[in-house]
């Protein structure tokens, strides 16, 4: 696996910051963006990183729309914001992704 370098993290987390209220990204879709297509998994590993604090990071889902598991609070943030759900833990991706930039 590669390694979560600095530059790396400050690339995603530039994206991320840009993801406006009401929308989601996924993982892949970031992965894209910083052009490393081929890391959504490093980039939700990187997303999950002691220090850097999920909770900034509620907008951010699988490609299918799942929630984080484990992490009650990222549902009812992305509620209050007025995201669609499928069900209890994925959200309506076709309705809320964000175009991107």
């Amino acid at each position: 696996m590669t390694k979560i370098d600095e530059d790396f993290m400050h690339d995603v987390l530039n994206i991320v910051d840009l993801i406006p209220l009401g929308r989601v990204a996924t993982y892949g879709q970031i992965a894209r963006m910083i052009g490393r297509p081929r890391n959504a998994r490093l980039v939700g590993k990187a997303l999950g990183k002691p220090g850097y604090g999920k909770h900034l990071y509620h907008r951010v889902v699988t490609a299918t729309g799942r929630l984080v598991p484990g992490w009650v609070d990222q549902g009812p943030m992305l509620a209050v914001e007025g995201i669609p759900f499928k069900d209890a833990n994925h959200v309506d991706i076709r309705r809320c992704q964000w175009p991107g930039i």
